[in-house]
């Protein structure tokens, strides 16, 4: 795509889609089918209106359709989301959230944090979509709640089926180009109290060049869930989740072998009518073990334990969150570090109060780590809805990112005293949801204090940055058309020189469209975004692009059904980051997946 295809130029069209939405649905209805239940923004159940945050919720059967290969794919080009890549098919990958570090965006797994200590940031590239039942994804300041790294925002994955009454089980077996093939085979099962979740999933493939002019880079995941949560007769509810995924990626100079792993469990118990406590046990593994010519395997191995405890109190419409927490990080690996073992304690406490039409949500933290010191953190929102359909929000919040045991500790460039990024942060946000409709406006800043940049000897960091914008987000469902539209205008840019902060597009766009057919289904996802900088200056400059996916199903038999996905279809390869050597990284271009699966109750 040239930059004479700015995504800008169809902004300003998104942006008043909120008029022809709620001209085009001249009777709501008080039912808000696209108005779901989200728990990430305030740890609780409320709908997406409610929750005064900008979320985006992609549900199991959204997720099945696009049939994506990886996680990162669910994320691209989402409202305010960069995502870049240091090549296709489990390649290092980073996901900025409104222009935050990589690193500044929380990744849960069905509440049980995942991230390597050492980068400080998770292993996107390595999550399989396959094992997901449902992505919530929250924008904004989040570490009055969830703590250190919180900036940019929190994504939660789920594996537990939503439905309430389901029982059934599938396999699934697909080949595509790049020799790419993948098996699986899982169960399910939900009723009113019980629900369970259990499958494999094996994806391979040869690879594609992940420079200009450089040999396949092949690939290989193995993962498996195991969760289930049931509800007792008093009230009681316990939980369990055990999530792997293990194989090896080569990367241009050699190949690391990997594990990402998570398993935890949860009481919740009703003490009282109006107080309920929950307690939570986890343990987050992020390994890997590299290989290269002439030198000697080199390993990082980080476990993460956490300990989470929260009381809820109800006093009429009106709940109360306190809590406390602690996570120890552990460090293994060749390189010799001074210190391999922090442990961070927190106390945190929630108000969510409704008044009729107004909302008024207040949460505060403190975090209390051996390696950083001592941090509070505070957020803010009201919300008032003017009717059934309309809500406008604004809020405000403080959050801060941890130093990694990276940038502490590695040899020769780690600086032990250096301090968290910390950052304030501000939205205001205008939503309407219909009956077959939906819209949502907001306008955000981030002022950011020693935001980290990640450079070929290290790390540097800005020391005042300004982080803005506009983000829109439309949706359309009726007659079995499903259509979503999604947009963000950003300005991201050091505050002292003005410069635009490196590895993030400034500006994307996202249409996605399907139809169901009886037994055939259609879609295509459509999406740009503009120029990106690796570097300072011109010579860092990386083009924008475009791309368009196509995805098919045909149920060919009962409980049969074939699908074919066809990413990148014109083969636009594109460029996102740049190599420490001045090589730029490239994709793979058009990857093609048929896929056969049969599902049994």
């Amino acid at each position: 795509m040239s930059d004479d295809m700015n995504p800008s130029k169809a902004i300003p069209a998104l942006i008043l889609l909120p008029v022809f939405a709620s001209a085009a649905d001249i009777s709501p209805q008080e039912t808000q089918k696209l108005n779901p239940i989200v728990v990430t923004a305030t740890m609780a159940p409320s709908t997406q209106g409610e929750s005064l945050s900008s979320v985006t919720v992609l549900e199991e059967e959204e997720i099945t359709r696009q049939q994506a290969l990886q996680f990162s794919e669910l994320l691209e080009s989402q409202p305010g989301i960069n995502v870049t890549n240091t090549g296709s098919f489990g390649k290092q990958t980073s996901v900025f959230i409104r222009g935050h570090d990589s690193s500044g965006a929380v990744l849960l797994v069905d509440g049980i944090r995942l991230r390597s200590a050492t980068s400080g940031a998770p292993a996107w590239q390595h999550l399989p979509p396959q094992m997901i039942k449902r992505v919530e994804i929250v924008r904004g300041s989040r570490s009055s709640l969830y703590g250190a790294d919180a900036t940019g925002g929190v994504i939660q994955a789920f594996t537990l089926p939503e439905t309430k009454q389901s029982a059934g089980g599938w396999v699934e077996v697909g080949a595509g180009n790049f020799d790419s093939q993948q098996y699986g085979a899982g169960f399910s099962f939900a009723e009113s109290d019980t629900k369970v979740n259990v499958g494999t999933h094996y994806f391979r493939t040869d690879g594609a060049p992940v420079v200009i002019g450089g040999e396949d880079k092949a690939y290989d995941n193995h993962s498996s869930v195991a969760s289930a949560s049931h509800v007792f007769s008093n009230g009681v509810k316990v939980s369990g989740l055990f999530l792997n995924a293990n194989g090896t990626t080569e990367y241009e100079g050699g190949e690391t072998d990997f594990t990402l792993q998570t398993a935890g469990a949860s009481v919740e118990a009703p003490i009282t009518r109006y107080w309920r406590a929950k307690l939570q046990v986890s343990d987050a593994r992020d390994e890997g073990e590299s290989f290269e010519p002439g030198s000697s395997p080199s390993f990082f191995d980080t476990q993460s334990r956490t300990t989470r405890l929260e009381n809820w109190l109800t006093w009429g419409v009106h709940e109360f969150v306190v809590g406390a927490e602690r996570m120890t990080d552990q460090v293994s690996s060749t390189t010799a570090y001074e210190e391999s073992r922090r442990a961070n304690n927190a106390y945190f406490a929630q108000a969510l109060l409704g008044f009729g039409p107004a909302d008024v949500h207040l949460s505060i933290r403190h975090d209390d780590n051996e390696a950083y010191g001592k941090h509070t953190t505070w957020g803010a929102a009201a919300g008032y809805q003017f009717d059934r359909q309309h809500r406008v929000r604004v809020s405000a919040g403080t959050s801060f990112k941890a130093p990694s045991f990276n940038d502490l500790y590695w040899p020769n460039y780690g600086d032990p005293t250096l301090e968290p990024e910390e950052a304030i942060s501000y939205e205001l946000g205008l939503a309407g949801r219909y009956t077959s409709w939906f819209w949502d406006v907001a306008m955000f800043q981030s002022d950011v204090d020693d935001l980290s940049l990640p450079t070929a000897n290290g790390a540097s960091s800005v020391p005042e940055a300004r982080l803005r914008g506009v983000e829109a987000f439309a949706g359309l469902e009726v007659d079995k058309w499903l259509i979503k539209l999604a947009g963000t205008f950003g300005d991201y840019e050091d505050s002292q020189t003005g410069d635009q902060l490196r590895r993030r597009a400034e500006q994307s766009i996202r249409l996605d469209v399907d139809r169901s057919m009886g037994r055939w289904s259609v879609g295509g996802t459509a999406r740009a975004e503009n120029h990106r900088f690796n570097a300072t200056g011109e010579q860092g400059r990386l083009p924008g692009y475009g791309l368009v996916d196509l995805r098919a199903s045909w149920s060919f038999a009962p409980d049969w059904v074939t699908k074919l996905s066809v990413k990148d279809v014109f083969d636009k390869t594109y460029h996102t980051a740049s190599r420490w050597t001045g090589d730029t990284y490239t994709t793979a271009g058009r990857t093609a997946m048929l896929t056969v699966r049969y599902d049994f109750q």
